[in-house]
């Protein structure tokens, strides 16, 4: 193997097979030759070109490669066209870190032509890199007329799909609790909320809110209800508390103070009562239903709001309320209500008119109006808690300066962060964009149980109960660099208009559209026309854009630019055949393509999807260039060789969606037994190739056993690919690397030495044997299967192994004339058991410290074998008889001429390995004699070698 740094000698062969492929346009051949089964459809995600390729884009860019390679070999036409992805955040935080840029203000003040110009720039930095690595890793397709998002058709597609959506009624504008991320000053969708949630330590505080006249309520002066939250920064916020009508509660007596809470919750909280600094009294404790404390006001934490008399709904505020989201299991059964901030207190707060106090910025930062925390971030991005926490450790000092603090903990909770910018995201009401998934629900659900899915669980698990729980998807972000939002607005009378073509809108606005980005469109209005129930004034495009995801889910579309052309062309190939991508992508393409072909087309995107796992470091981290903990993956093809890359990953758990735990160990261990073991074959082969043609003709033992496992082999890869479970189909071929590599060629090799029927007949074999081999690794390893087939090949044969047919299931059957009937089986059951009983035999030899060379007498076997298979286990085991007995035995005892005949074979090897040493042929010529003194004489052709003979021991 190669060291370090240098390029082994599997992938200085891979490199000349790649350049055959290019120069004879090997893929773009096997596109244009027969395809009598039609055309198979494949979709391809597209990737960013930000950054260079990782493990993770290798596995799933592989498995993209497997399976129409297959199908093409199945007679099948499989365009295969690259994609790249341009939109959204993760080419805009980029260039936003290429700039300085901190907040996204920095990028209004720059100009937003300007920076989505830098983004369109930036978009394809990686390209040639790309473009380099996907076909050295061996993988046919398409890169030179990728798709791109950001092109002018594609995101023509995007509009038309959008209008296709808001015309069936599943586009509305609404008003709602949102994630948002403040750094990127945008909402977020639920599948890019889930992307991002880490463990992280807060503080929660159980925060002390004074009854204003309690006696009405027939409660002591001095009473606070207690209410518990992990979120302080929201306190400010308050407008109401909440209770749970059946719920229990108790009062306590504490320092002369009374607190209310719910009985649960205070015997769970008993240890954190008696130890509080305060004296808990032996008052015995009043109970009270939920019901008792609605109605009961109370004095604000803060007054910033309060205090002023033109808040919509003031009067409503700072109240007790009922409402069926009270639980008891965490908390004190009391919630804190700030219906700017939490899905549940605002539809409390529009059910019971309360007033809306929204006191913290959409960039994370708290308004001029809240007095003593004004400007500051509530929840910014920092490694250092005292800075990520900075604002809740004020308020929680300011409640306890004014003794509203009851108790304060460190909790670590799982916690949404940005997926681009990891920035800590807030629960934010705010106005959004809509599909309205819930609609479509359940034909969604109906149409997913046609799916098939590789591994089979992800169908009712992952993706089964993301689809089950989904909520409608907000696609509207306030960002700049993505396709936008086709929605006008009238400034006056609110008039909305969708266009779904760049046509229409020229035709609407009278005016060129030569480009669909923000800068761009922007500028077009278009006239709310009288005549079309308009009130004559200028409709503006709303200033949103569209999520990221709507591009990748629109691809099927954007990629032909339907239905702008290739109408026909797309509609007789939807929905597509196959797919694939990594786990992650359950919830967001894989989602996101099911959503809008189920919405407007009410079928199905795809049909067959495999699922990939994750590819950790060794020690199963993640990956982490930081860390430098996992190898460049271009460093091991050097090393290695692309097929060995590929069988390690394509036969391991991470094609059935678990993780794998990369091994360069794991590598090697491939590229020797697997790469290097056919590799020697095939130099075997072509050592002794003198034009005999291939046949499956042959009453050999040996053959016969070898056709045998071939049409096993067929049978087990073609079952594996037709289920899409790439293990399956691939780990049998390293058990048939072996059959014959270590057993069929080692225990044939004195037949290729000796002229004759029997020579012909295994090379005939072996032939054969390469060339079938060589088309079923073709998907799979398809460097060495192209260097075999061309070392195989003959007159009628394709010149490239990827314009070869794949062979039928039933090519076993070729076979049923050299057997009896029922004996296939049985000869590939009795050559397993020879096997195993000559690996029981050697081990005996070695415990009696007996080199194989060494001639013995017998070996008595437990069983039967017919005389050819007894013959190939003899010469196994270098015994003269095979015998049955009750046992397995070595006879270990040496005669003379044993002895003399294993000093002949110890010539013997030194003859071979002399030969080997000189790179002799076996048609170069030598003679050997044993001089005096124990020393041998090897003459051949090209000169003389002179050596000892050294007889071992034994």
């Amino acid at each position: 193997m190669a060291e370090a740094g240098e390029k082994s000698e599997a992938a200085k062969r891979e490199e000349e097979i790649l350049a055959f492929w290019e120069r004879e346009k090997i893929f773009e051949k096997s596109l244009k030759k027969d395809s009598p089964k039609g055309e198979y459809v494949f979709y391809d995600g597209p990737p960013f070109a930000t950054g260079l390729p990782h493990y993770g884009h290798i596995v799933a860019s592989l498995i993209k490669d497997v399976i129409p390679r297959y199908a093409t070999m199945r007679g099948y036409h499989v365009p295969r066209v690259w994609g790249w992805d341009c939109h959204g955040l993760p080419i805009e935080n980029i260039v936003e870190r290429e700039l300085g840029f901190k907040h996204k203000k920095d990028i209004k003040e720059y100009g937003i032509a300007k920076f989505n110009e830098r983004c369109r720039e930036r978009v394809l930095t990686y390209v040639d890199e790309w473009k380099k690595i996907i076909p050295r890793i061996g993988r046919f397709v398409d890169m030179e007329h990728a798709y791109l998002t950001m092109d002018k058709p594609f995101m023509e597609s995007v509009w038309w799909v959008f209008k296709q959506l808001y015309d069936k009624g599943l586009v509305y504008e609404d008003y709602r609790i949102m994630h948002i991320c403040p750094r990127c000053e945008t909402t977020l969708s639920q599948q890019e909320v889930a992307e991002g949630y880490k463990d992280v330590k807060d503080i929660a505080v159980t925060v002390k809110f004074k009854v204003k006249n309690p006696e009405k309520h027939g409660l002591p002066d001095n009473t606070y209800l207690l209410a518990w939250t992990t979120t302080p920064w929201t306190l400010s916020g308050n407008v109401a508390l909440a209770v749970g009508a059946d719920i229990t509660y108790t009062t306590r007596t504490v320092d002369n103070n009374t607190i209310v809470l719910a009985q649960a919750a205070a015997e769970k909280s008993s240890d954190l009562l008696s130890s509080l600094d305060q004296t808990v009294s032996s008052q015995p404790a009043r109970l009270l239903k939920g019901r008792d404390l609605v109605g009961l006001t109370y004095e604000p934490l803060f007054d910033y709001y309060a205090k002023d008399e033109t808040l919509k709904n003031r009067e409503n505020g700072w109240k007790v309320y009922e409402a069926d989201f009270v639980m008891t299991d965490e908390g004190t059964g009391i919630v804190h209500i700030a219906p700017a901030f939490g899905e549940d207190d605002m539809t409390l707060g529009k059910a019971k008119n309360l007033p809306f106090v929204q006191h913290v910025r959409m960039d994370g930062t708290v308004a001029p109006e809240a007095g003593d925390f004004a400007g500051r971030e509530v929840k910014p991005r920092s490694e250092d808690d005292s800075v990520r926490l900075g604002t809740d450790i004020a308020i929680v000092k300011y409640l306890d300066e004014h003794g509203l603090l009851f108790a304060k903990e460190n909790v670590t909770h799982s916690y949404p962060h940005c997926w681009r910018c990891d920035t800590p995201l807030l629960n934010y009401a705010t106005s959004s964009w809509f599909v309205a998934v819930t609609k479509e629900k359940d034909a969604l659900l109906e149409n997913a149980k046609a799916i098939d899915w590789s591994p089979e669980h992800i169908k009712e698990g992952r993706f089964g109960n993301w689809l089950s729980g989904a909520r409608d998807w907000s696609i509207s972000r306030q960002r700049f660099w993505a396709s936008v939002i086709p929605l006008w607005r009238c400034e006056e009378c609110k008039r909305i208009r969708v266009f779904g073509s760049v046509a229409e809108l020229e035709d609407a606005s009278g005016k060129t559209v030569a480009d669909l980005h923000k800068h761009i469109i922007d500028e077009v209005t278009v006239p709310c026309s009288a005549e079309n129930g308009g009130c004559g004034k200028t409709m503006h495009r709303i200033p949103d854009v569209l999520d990221t995801w709507f591009d990748s889910g629109s691809m099927p579309y954007g990629q032909r630019h339907y239905p702008f052309e290739n109408k026909e062309q797309f509609e007789a190939a939807f929905p597509a055949q196959f797919i694939a991508e990594g786990i992650d992508q359950t919830r967001a393409w894989f989602y996101y393509l099911h959503l809008i072909a189920g919405a407007i087309f009410h079928k199905n995107a795809f049909l067959n999807v495999i699922v990939n796992g994750i590819v950790t470091a060794e020690d199963g981290k993640k990956m982490s260039k930081r860390l430098q903990n996992y190898p460049d993956p271009m460093e091991i093809v050097e090393k290695y060789g692309a097929d060995a890359l590929r069988m390690y990953l394509l036969a391991s758990p991470v094609v059935q969606a678990e993780n794998l735990a990369f091994s360069e160990k794991g590598v090697d261990e491939i590229a020797k037994k697997n790469i290097g073991r056919l590799t020697n074959v095939l130099s075997f082969y072509k050592l002794y190739e003198d034009g005999t043609p291939s046949a499956h003709e042959s009453n050999n033992a040996l053959d016969r056993w070898m056709f045998a496992r071939l049409g096993e082999l067929v049978k087990e890869t073609t079952a594996g690919y037709e289920k899409y479970e790439l293990d399956s189909a691939i780990r049998p071929l390293a058990l048939f690397v072996d059959d014959l590599s270590a057993w069929y060629v080692r225990r044939s090799r004195d037949r290729f030495k000796e002229e004759g029927e029997d020579k012909r007949a295994a090379l005939a074999t072996l032939r054969y044997v390469l060339r079938m081999t060589a088309i079923l690794i073709a998907p799979s390893v398809p460097f060495i299967a192209e260097e075999i087939f061309r070392g195989v090949r003959e007159d009628n044969d394709p010149e490239s192994v990827h314009l070869a047919s794949w062979p039928e299931e039933s090519l076993g059957e070729k076979f049923v004339h050299l057997f009896t009937t029922g004996t296939q089986e049985k000869l590939v059951e009795e050559m397993t058991r020879v096997r195993a009983l000559a690996s029981e035999a050697l081990q005996l030899r070695q415990k009696a410290g007996i080199k194989v060379r060494q001639p013995l007498a017998s070996l008595t076997i437990p069983e039967e074998l017919s005389d050819e298979l007894a013959q190939i286990l003899a010469d196994e085991v270098n015994v003269k008889k095979i015998l049955v007995g009750e046992d397995l035995a070595l006879d270990t005892a040496l005669t003379p001429e044993l002895v003399k005949e294993g000093d002949e074979r110890g010539m013997a090897r030194a003859v071979a390995e002399a030969r080997k040493s000189e790179n002799l042929s076996p048609k170069d010529k030598a003679h050997s004699e044993v001089a005096e003194g124990g020393k041998y004489s090897v003459e051949i052709s090209t000169g003389t070698v002179h050596f000892n003979l050294v007889r071992d021991a034994a």
